[in-house]
């Protein structure tokens, strides 16, 4: 769907068919989503990305732990 008619159905449903309503409806439905979907996937991304950082770091310390001192 267009961006420019899904604003104007936004700023103007009053005025909008009902054909109009049901499509933007469906298309903002499919978006959050797929934006959804998305943020979940980042989610366990950024998890693993943490945990596998951290598996790293607590292993240069214990090697460097004797530098330290």
């Amino acid at each position: 769907m267009d961006p420019n008619k899904i604003k104007e159905i936004i700023n103007d449903s009053k005025n909008q068919s009902n054909i109009d309503l049901i499509e933007c409806m469906d298309f903002l439905s499919n978006e959050h989503e797929k934006l959804k979907d998305t943020i979940l996937k980042l989610t366990y991304h950024l998890d693993e990305v943490e945990f596998s950082y951290n598996k790293i770091l607590e292993e240069y310390k214990n090697r460097t732990k004797w530098w330290m001192m």
